[in-house]
């Protein structure tokens, strides 16, 4: 298969708010956080924006110094906390499926800690090809074009932004916090109400 072929049938995918509703195992955890450190934290409203690096979001509840310890034990009592009550997106399987069966490959491009994405994915029973995990908007578009990805999807501007860098088509998703309008502002070229609807869209475009 020549380089075309396989970028053509190689599809990223963004994980939390594309293909997994995290928001009730991130705001598990982010109370268990606030307990153990007594930190004032609207879990709230961290879930409502999901998608930039987890040190984005604690540098808004915690001073600058500590920040990187916290990150720390958050991702190390996460397991606990947050993957049994996370959900699968729907369509997801069924879009990771779709590309296969055209007789692709998918890999999943993720800001979160890679261990920790790796455990979303096995308990919901996802499967892709490859997992990449701590990049985030335009450095996604490495790993991208590392493993020939002509699609990426995701649900957030930063992943708009990483697709075009890594020149792959842009398919956005509504299901996170950005609407169809910002999405498609930020440069998607394709914006869809859910996964549910990529696996025809996946066969139209491979076809």
């Amino acid at each position: 298969m020549d380089g075309m072929a396989s970028r053509a049938l190689t599809v990223g995918f963004d994980l939390d708010m594309t293909l997994v509703d995290s928001r009730p195992g991130i705001r598990a955890a982010f109370v268990a956080l606030a307990a153990e450190t007594g930190a004032v934290i609207d879990v709230d409203l961290v879930v409502s924006r999901l998608g930039p690096p987890l040190e984005h979001e604690l540098a808004n509840w915690f001073p600058p110094a500590d920040v990187a310890a916290m990150a720390d034990r958050y991702r190390e009592t996460y397991p606990a906390h947050a993957i049994a009550p996370a959900l699968a997106m729907p369509g997801a399987r069924e879009s990771v499926e779709a590309v296969r069966a055209l007789g692709g490959r998918t890999i999943v491009v993720t800001a979160k800690y890679e261990p920790n994405a790796r455990l979303h994915l096995a308990h919901l029973g996802i499967e892709p090809d490859v997992i990449v995990g701590s990049l985030w908007a335009e450095a996604k578009a490495g790993a991208l074009r590392e493993h020939g990805a002509g699609v990426y999807v995701g649900d957030h501007t930063g992943d708009v932004r990483g697709a075009r860098a890594a020149g792959a088509l842009s398919v956005a998703v509504t299901t996170g916090p950005c609407d169809a309008a910002e999405l498609r502002a930020a440069g998607a070229d394709v914006v869809l109400t859910s996964l549910a609807d990529f696996p025809q869209w996946v066969k139209e475009h491979a076809a």
